[in-house]
C-alpha cells in the first residue's frame, strides 16, 4: 500500500511536470479542492468527453443530447429535494475547528487498523448511517477515541448535517431579503434533463424507451475534498437518464450496467479493475441502485452510479410546476388498446469525467527499467494512455534542424494536423524527445532523416514497446488513423 501511495504521489507530480493538471489559482498558495487542466489535459479530457458522447448519442438511435445551463430556477431544487435532503453529516473539531465529512473521518481511521477491526467499524458506520442515528455515529466515534488530523484531539461537536449546494444571488438588483434572489450552482446536471424531458420528447419525436444524455460542470461544497482530482468542488458529469414504461425498470437496470461495465472495458480499462457494488441505503428517489466501481492506487472507489431514479424527479417537477410532464403510450396493451398516459421511469448512468480521466491516468503511469545489451541499466517513466485517447497522437521529429529536414517534416506535419493532434519538435538529441514523448504519452513518433531524402522512408517509433521500423513517408497519415481510430 505505501509502494501504492508513493506512485500515487509521483502521477500528481507528473501531471503537473507535464501540463496535464495544475492546482488552480498556484500563483496565490491555490484554492483547496480546484484544479485547472494544462494543454494536454485539456486534450484528454475532450477525448474522453468525446468518446463518451459518441457512444452515447451517435451509436444508439434512441439516445440525444442536450447542453442545459448551469443556473437553474431556485424551485428545481427543491422539487429535486436537493434543498432539503442534499446534506451530508459532519462533525468538527473543538480545538482545530476542522470540520469533517463523518464516513470520511472514520474510513480513514478503519485504514489503520487490522483489516479485521477496520471491517468491523465500517459495518457499525454503515449500520448507523442507513437509520441517519446521527448519536450512535458520535459515540462511535468517541468510543474508538477518533482523533482529528490537526489537532490530535478527541474533542468534538455533535453529528449534524451540512447542505453541499453553493448558493449566489442573481440579477443586478440588490435585496433587503437576500432569499428573493437566491439561486444554485447545480449539484448535479440530471435536472437540466428532466425539466426539458417534454422539449426534447416533442421537437424529436422521441418514442420510449428512449435516452437524454448531457456532459457538464456540477459544483459541491465538500468538506473534505481529497485525493487529488477524486474528489473536487468544481467537477465535470456526464449523465444519460433513460426513459421507460413502468414496470420495465429492472430489465433496463440490468442492461445498462452491463452495457456501462463494457464501455468502460472497451477504453483500455481491465476488467478485473472493475466490480459492481450495491448500494446498502438506497436515495430517497431509487428502487435500486449500484455502483462501478475502479481499484484506484488508494483502493476501491466508485467511478460510475447505475441508478434507477422510478417517476420520481418528474412527478415531483409536475408537482411543483403545476405543468402536466407525461407521455402518451401509441403501442397497444394486451386488450389491443393504446397503453394511454403515463409518467416514464428513470433508469440514469452518471460518470465522473475528472474520476474516469484519474482512471485513465492511473492505468497508464508506468516507471520502467531494463538491461541493455551492453549491460548499463536504463529506465524510462511512460504514460501508456490509449492511443484513441491520446491527447496527441503523432510526434514529427526531424532528426536534425538543417539540410532540409525540417522542410520535409512541416509538410507531413501540414497534411496530418487537421485529422488528428500533432506535435513537432527539432531541437535535442532524438533519444530525449523521444522520452520526452513517452512521458507525455504520445503514442507514435516519426523521424526524419537523411535518408528519407533519397528513398521517401521514414522511422516510426511505437510508445509502448519503444520497437521502430521503416515505412513509406506516404503512408504515415494512414497508419496512425487506422491505429487511433
Amino acid at each position: 500500500m505505501a509502494n501504492e501511495t508513493n506512485i500515487f504521489a509521483e502521477l500528481i507530480a507528473h501531471c503537473k511536470e507535464y501540463g496535464y493538471i495544475f492546482q488552480s489559482s498556484e500563483i496565490y498558495d491555490g484554492l483547496s479542492a480546484v484544479y485547472d487542466y494544462g494543454q494536454n489535459g485539456a486534450q484528454l479530457k475532450k477525448n474522453i468527453r468525446d468518446y463518451w458522447w459518441k457512444s452515447m448519442t451517435q451509436l444508439n438511435d434512441n439516445i440525444v443530447g442536450i447542453d442545459a445551463a448551469i443556473f437553474m430556477h431556485p424551485t428545481t431544487w427543491k422539487a429535486s429535494g436537493h434543498v432539503d435532503n442534499f446534506s451530508d453529516p459532519m462533525i468538527d473539531n473543538k480545538d482545530s475547528n476542522k470540520r469533517y465529512r463523518v464516513d470520511h473521518l472514520i474510513e480513514g481511521h478503519a485504514e489503520t487498523l487490522p483489516a479485521e477491526d477496520g471491517k468491523n467499524l465500517l459495518d457499525a458506520m454503515d449500520a448507523f448511517l442507513a437509520n441517519d442515528d446521527f448519536k450512535g455515529l458520535k459515540n462511535l466515534i468517541d468510543e474508538k477515541k477518533i482523533k482529528c488530523i490537526v489537532s490530535k484531539t478527541c474533542n468534538w461537536t455533535e453529528v449534524r448535517q451540512f447542505n453541499l449546494m453553493f448558493s449566489t444571488e442573481f440579477g443586478a438588483v440588490a435585496s433587503d431579503n437576500p432569499e428573493e434572489n437566491k439561486v444554485y450552482l447545480r449539484p448535479e446536471t440530471a435536472q437540466g434533463i428532466f425539466v426539458n424531458f417534454l422539449n426534447v420528447q416533442k421537437t424529436g419525436r422521441m418514442k420510449i424507451p428512449f435516452g437524454i444524455a448531457q456532459t457538464g460542470k456540477a459544483f459541491r461544497n465538500e468538506i473534505v475534498a481529497r485525493q487529488f482530482i477524486f474528489r473536487m468542488r468544481e467537477f465535470e458529469q456526464m449523465e444519460m437518464q433513460f426513459f421507460i414504461r413502468p414496470g420495465s425498470q429492472m430489465d433496463w437496470f440490468n442492461y445498462w450496467k452491463e452495457e456501462r461495465k463494457k464501455w468502460h472495458e472497451s477504453l483500455g480499462i481491465p476488467a478485473e479493475k472493475l466490480r459492481f457494488h450495491n448500494h446498502v441505503k438506497l436515495a430517497h428517489y431509487a428502487d435500486a441502485a449500484l455502483d462501478i466501481e475502479f481499484e484506484f492506487p488508494f483502493g476501491w472507489k466508485e467511478l460510475e452510479g447505475i441508478h434507477s431514479r422510478t417517476n420520481f424527479d418528474l412527478t415531483q417537477h409536475q408537482t411543483y410546476s403545476k405543468k402536466k410532464i407525461q407521455y402518451f403510450d401509441n403501442d397497444l396493451n394486451e386488450e389491443g388498446k393504446p397503453i394511454g398516459n403515463y409518467t416514464p421511469y428513470v433508469v440514469e448512468t452518471s460518470v465522473g469525467l475528472d474520476r474516469l480521466f484519474l482512471t485513465i491516468m492511473s492505468l497508464a503511469y508506468t516507471q520502467e527499467k531494463w538491461t541493455k545489451e551492453d549491460g548499463t541499466e536504463d529506465s524510462r517513466v511512460v504514460l501508456k494512455i490509449p492511443a484513441k485517447i491520446a491527447p496527441t497522437k503523432l510526434a514529427i521529429l526531424p532528426l536534425i534542424k538543417k539540410d532540409g529536414l525540417p522542410e520535409i517534416a512541416k509538410v507531413l506535419m501540414n497534411e496530418c494536423k487537421s485529422s488528428f493532434m500533432c506535435f513537432y519538435e527539432e531541437k535535442d538529441a532524438i533519444g530525449k524527445r523521444y522520452r520526452r514523448m513517452d512521458a507525455i504519452g504520445t503514442p507514435f513518433c516519426v523521424t526524419i532523416d537523411h535518408q528519407t531524402k533519397e528513398d521517401n522512408m521514414v522511422t516510426i517509433r511505437y510508445r509502448d514497446t519503444m520497437q521502430q521500423e521503416r515505412i513509406a513517408l506516404a503512408d504515415v497519415k494512414k497508419l496512425v488513423m487506422e491505429k487511433t481510430s
